[in-house]
């Protein structure tokens, strides 16, 4: 998959079976969360993908440094208080830390 900053999915997967369905779904969260800003279980509601999915493929995108954790507040949804995640770059949250070089 591409790093780049264009925020692009480079899908190299085979195109079969449960790697087709990964490929749909991750496509589905990415591209619901570049004009969206929502916690798990509200993408899960929006896109039809189960919680559990979104999940793990939260965890690919961020170490691919594509999505993003906004903030942490309530969650519309469920009343809990969640981390509400985003792949665009522009709500992306600032660093507190200062540079080093």
């Amino acid at each position: 998959m591409s790093t780049t900053n264009t925020q692009s999915l480079d899908f190299k997967v085979n195109e079969q079976g449960k790697n087709k369905l990964f490929q749909t779904q991750l496509k589905t969260i990415f591209e619901y969360l570049k004009n969206n800003t929502a916690t798990a279980s509200m993408v899960a509601e929006a896109t039809g993908v189960p919680q559990k999915s979104i999940c793990r493929y939260k965890r690919d995108l961020e170490k691919q440094g594509l999505l993003y954790e906004v903030e942490k507040r309530h969650c519309k949804l469920t009343g809990f208080r969640a981390y509400y995640l985003t792949t665009n770059q522009d709500k992306m949250p600032k660093s507190n830390q200062t540079k080093l070089f």
